[in-house]
């Protein structure tokens, strides 16, 4: 994430809105509006330049990552860590749990009414020029992440 840079002789200093933030919530229905709650409050109070689509993108993402974790990993991982990583041209949500299940997207179904969150994640990340991913920790459990990209990869360029 944000690192100190050099050009020349003077120091490339990370925005102020970049950084790294974790946090842990119990593995528990609760924890997934507090989740987004607690993500929308940081993308605030650190002025991300994000647009109204892409919060809510992200914090649909995150909505969606945390209800994975609580109802599927909640046996073997009773909490989940939940990080926002910020920098210039990115911003990548991950919930980690200690389940050693890597989970992988189910296909479209429209007569099932669930199971569907991690490809909505997919799909969410791509439209917006972005990527989603599972992988292992070194512990044995996983972490599934989700970057987008700050600025609408999609967007027609604003006139000159």
């Amino acid at each position: 994430m944000p690192q100190m840079e050099s050009r020349g002789s003077v120091p490339v200093r990370p925005l102020p809105y970049e950084g790294v933030w974790r946090f842990s919530a119990p593995a528990v229905d609760a924890s997934v509006p507090r989740a987004r709650h607690a993500v929308r409050d940081l993308l605030v109070r650190q002025a991300v330049p994000a647009d109204e689509d892409l919060v809510q993108r992200v914090l649909l993402i995150v909505s969606e990552l945390v209800t994975n974790a609580v109802r599927h990993a909640a046996v073997l991982s009773p909490e989940v860590g939940v990080e926002l990583s910020v920098d210039a041209g990115w911003i990548r949500v991950s919930v980690e749990d200690d389940h050693p299940y890597r989970p992988k997207p189910l296909a479209r179904d429209q007569t099932q009414t669930g199971g569907r969150g991690l490809l909505l994640v997919q799909e969410l990340s791509r439209e917006a020029g972005g990527a989603c991913d599972v992988e292992h920790t070194a512990g044995g459990g996983k972490v599934v992440w989700a970057a987008l990209p700050l600025t609408s990869r999609t967007a027609p360029p604003s006139a000159p």
